[in-house]
């Protein structure tokens, strides 16, 4: 192995031992406020690797080790149908995302939104380096990349909050080679705050669920509860709470909870 590739290991491996610990501390909270947590459900299946935006605190709650992710447009999905018609950079979306918007509302007088973006998998070095690019342009840095070849053959995938208008911090996200499906109770999820103000730290909870979940009931500490059905499109009468289906995510689901003023979380399942 060379000093570089050495390296590269040793730092993934770090990054690796450091959500390994965060699955260990289960209902331990570290460091101070603003609470980012780990929430996990339904079957356990193998540890893998996890990225999460920084926080000064994180808090691994629950006993099972959550699904992982599973994405549409992976490499050898419709493998037949490609030789046949080699889609392009464009048509995979790989310069520019497939972007849905999974919640919004409003937190003291200011709009905020949560939205995934879905990248498609880069098929060489010259597709990967223009991907990055487009990446960095947006702020956004994908898990476990060190220089643009690592994207190759990789779906990358960003959940954000933050202000409309402005922007946003990715709080969830991953770049995969070959991620496993939710099914059943399975639910992965962070409880996070609107926006840059810790003030509302542990009131926004955004996470992912089988396509057969129906309803994901979010619990407060104050003993209130949140309720998220399967949502198709937007209404003034939306209170933030709803699953959704996001382009390029096929096989599974997102879906955000959002606490009651006064109060944070602390438990979620699928509940239909």
């Amino acid at each position: 192995m060379s000093v570089d590739r050495e390296k590269q290991y040793m730092t993934q491996t770090e990054t690796d031992i450091a959500f390994l610990l965060a699955d260990a501390t289960d209902e331990v909270e570290i460091g101070i406020a603003p609470v980012q947590a780990v929430m996990r459900g339904g079957r356990r299946r193998r540890a893998r690797r996890w990225a999460m935006a920084a926080a000064t605190a994180v808090v691994a709650l629950g006993g099972s080790a959550g699904a992982t992710l599973a994405f549409a447009g992976l490499p050898g999905e419709h493998r037949a149908q490609e030789v046949a018609h080699p889609a392009s950079p464009e048509a995979r979306h790989v310069y520019d995302p497939q972007w849905t918007t999974v919640s919004r509302g409003t937190y003291q007088g200011k709009e905020w939104s949560v939205s995934v973006q879905v990248w498609g998998a880069p098929r060489n070095e010259t597709e990967a380096d223009r991907q990055f690019d487009a990446m960095d342009a947006l702020g956004m840095k994908p898990a476990n990349v060190r220089v643009p070849a690592d994207l190759i053959g990789k779906t990358s995938y960003f959940a954000t909050r933050g202000w409309l208008g402005e922007h946003a911090q990715q709080v969830m996200f991953n770049t995969v080679r070959t991620p496993e499906s939710y099914a059943g109770t399975d639910l992965e999820a962070i409880a996070t705050r609107f926006s840059s103000d810790p003030a509302s730290s542990g009131r926004l909870v955004i996470g992912i669920v089988a396509k057969t979940a129906q309803e994901v009931t979010c619990h407060w500490k104050d003993g209130r509860t949140s309720v998220a059905h399967l949502a198709d499109g937007f209404s003034a009468h939306d209170d933030g709470n709803a699953i959704r289906t996001v382009d390029g995510f096929r096989t599974a689901n997102w879906f955000v909870c959002v606490a009651p003023q006064g109060t944070v979380y602390q438990s979620a399942e699928v509940t239909k």
